[in-house]
């Protein structure tokens, strides 16, 4: 298993500025990072932040989100709808201009927008009909889609490991996967072990974050962090482990995830003491 960092623990557009930031990840031993694809207006941004990596020797997954309601998938207005597919054709561009290997993220739906009812049937099958159109195009741009479920507080649409598996037999589609998340697990699941098993089981397990119960520091809260590493190794899993920390670096995001208060001292410790975790829990591994 390969260990990575989102970036959005600093930044929801990552530049020149943070070249710091990715040399200090590599010297701790990181594999790669999570890159965030929220702007879009500049593919070549993202080819020119490719060298950097691959002069530091990163590699690189992506996470993306859908920004608004006038982009959102599961709307009724096919304006909306339309938006959505043309909004994720161009993180497709980017990612691919970054040498990206994973689509991550909840680009289901945009954060923080409740119907205020269960997820109908016509959301959900407006939302596979978008993602039947991206997902193929993601895999000829050389991207594993990896949809992430999210806790209910923050989306309506997939929450549970059962959810985003009927979802994925709906969508029926070659290249998608399911981004297991141990934050969201961690406050959706009754028994967050053996939904992962169903997830992998399902065939459809495709990217993993590690993600504390405050989305702090890994190994510092009550999330099973421990145990789902080791059913991973159980279980054969050999993808990525992306640890996702959030702060208050990025105002937008802290709000939409309720982040109110610091959860760590420096973001430096998070990345080493993460890093140190994850690799003590995959040494155990027997």
């Amino acid at each position: 298993m390969k260990i990575g960092m989102n970036m959005l623990l600093w930044t929801g557009h990552a530049t020149q500025e943070h070249v710091p930031v990715f040399e200090a990840l590599k010297r701790t031993g990181f594999d790669g990072v999570e890159v965030p694809v929220f702007d879009i207006s500049d593919p070549s941004h993202y080819r020119w932040l490719s060298g950097i990596l691959d002069d530091i020797g990163l590699e690189r997954t992506v996470v993306a989100i859908i920004p608004d309601e006038a982009s959102s998938p599961i709307s009724a207005d096919p304006a909306c709808r339309r938006a959505a597919a043309d909004h994720l054709k161009r993180v497709i561009d980017c990612s691919q201009a970054l040498g990206a290997t994973v689509l991550a993220g909840p680009w289901f739906q945009p954060l923080g927008v409740f119907s205020g009812e269960r997820p109908s049937e016509a959301e959900l099958e407006r939302c596979a009909e978008i993602h039947r159109e991206i997902v193929p195009l993601a895999n000829a741009a050389g991207l594993a889609c990896a949809l992430e479920p999210l806790n209910r507080f923050e989306a309506h649409l997939l929450n549970t490991c059962e959810q985003v598996i009927a979802y994925a037999d709906r969508l029926d589609t070659e290249g998608f996967g399911v981004l297991y998340d141990t934050f969201h697990a961690n406050i959706e699941e009754k028994d967050s072990i053996a939904a992962l098993v169903d997830l992998h089981a399902s065939g459809w397990l495709a990217h993993v974050h590690i993600a504390e119960n405050d989305r702090g520091t890994p190994g510092q809260g009550h999330a099973p962090i421990r145990e789902t590493i080791a059913a991973l190794h159980r279980l054969g899993y050999d993808g990525w482990l992306t640890i996702e920390a959030f702060g208050r670096g990025v105002p937008e995001l802290a709000a939409a995830t309720r982040v109110w208060r610091d959860f760590f001292t420096s973001p430096e410790e998070v990345c080493s003491k993460g890093f140190e975790f994850i690799s003590s829990c995959l040494k155990e591994c027997p």
